[in-house]
């Protein structure tokens, strides 16, 4: 269990043998573009660790984000990571400024609001990695994209997998894979090495899936669970993966991974289990669909492991945050979502 934030950081930043032992093998410095969001910082301090475990410590890690909250930046510095603040999306503003690198992870996007601004959906997500690419042609790229380019699937199906042909619905997700698409063509006609990485709901305790659920059960309003079912991964594990990809980056045919837990999470079970962690009967609305958004990682888990932490150790850790008080984002995953409006 978790007593604060710092805590929480600390185990986000507790690297593997596995993940030391794949970054003795990095060959140049680590770049990750939008590290100021859900996931950034964790990663990057991950990274950090991982290398200074590895014996790496001629490799930087640059944190690059325009760093709206200056107290992250700091504090990622005090960790021994060097931040940049830079706003990727000014027209102004020039790449070749940046640190070269020979390891990108690009956590960039837009998700929220882009049914109501498509155009900037389309800018963040697939017009700005041609800069990145250009900018970048010889490095290795972890390229975070999401499980929404796939159509929604029969649950009965364990979920999409990598060969399995694509369906985005809504301008987000079919941004998202016009990102895919332009990474795509940097490898094919630049050589540069690209991981597209299809994440569905990565959790830290501040946010995502079960504190969604977890939220509304301790406040006693209603669980919606027309859509009934979710992939769920810790962030740690997301990390992980994310970093250790850029080891399978490829040109011409880039690496594609879907990145998730292995359960077809029941978001009613979910629900019931918050609710024996909470002793109050939780309130649900409406019925399950026959569909979901849900992928396969077996393929993950068969190159990178099993995630560490199970499904049930998470919604324990989850319900023990709240009990504690502890801070939530804010930011709602809008899991339910189903006509791809976010």
């Amino acid at each position: 269990m978790f007593t604060d934030e710092a805590a929480l950081e600390e185990r986000l930043a507790t690297p593997t043998p596995a993940l030391t032992t794949d970054l003795t093998r990095l060959e140049g410095d680590l770049l990750v573009l939008g590290a100021g969001g859900k996931m950034g910082p964790s990663l990057c301090r991950l990274a950090r660790r991982a290398l200074d475990a590895a014996g790496r410590t001629d490799l930087t890690v640059y944190a690059v984000s325009r760093w709206s909250d200056r107290s992250a930046a700091e504090a990622l510095q005090a960790d021994g990571i060097s931040t940049a603040a830079f706003d990727l999306m000014d027209p102004a503003a020039d790449l070749a400024t940046l640190p070269d690198a020979g390891n990108i992870v690009f956590m960039v996007g837009a998700k929220f609001g882009s049914a109501a601004a498509p155009s900037h959906a389309w800018a963040v997500n697939a017009a700005l990695p041609d800069r990145v690419t250009r900018r970048w042609p010889h490095a290795r790229i972890a390229a975070f994209s999401t499980g929404n380019v796939y159509p929604l699937v029969p649950v009965s199906s364990g979920g999409s997998t990598e060969t399995d042909p694509v369906g985005p619905l809504g301008e987000y997700a079919m941004s998202c894979l016009g990102r895919e698409r332009i990474f795509s063509h940097a490898a094919l006609t630049r050589g540069t090495r690209i991981t597209n990485i299809r994440l569905n709901y990565a959790v830290d305790l501040r946010y995502g899936v079960l504190a969604d659920i977890a939220h509304r059960v301790q406040a006693g309003k209603p669980v919606d669970v027309t859509t009934g079912h979710a992939n769920i991964v810790w962030q740690g594990y997301a990390n992980e993966v994310a970093l250790r990809s850029l080891l399978h980056a490829t040109n011409e045919q880039p690496f594609t991974l879907n990145l998730t837990g292995p359960e077809t999470a029941s978001v009613r079970r979910i629900a019931h289990w918050f609710g024996q962690e909470f002793d109050q009967q939780p309130i649900i609305k409406g019925e399950e669909a026959p569909t979901a958004l849900l992928s396969d990682a077996s393929h993950c888990h068969a190159l990178f492991g099993y995630p560490d932490t199970p499904l049930r150790t998470l919604i324990e850790w989850q319900a023990d945050w709240l009990r504690r008080g502890l801070p939530l984002s804010g930011k709602p995953t809008k899991f339910q979502v189903r006509d791809g409006r976010f």
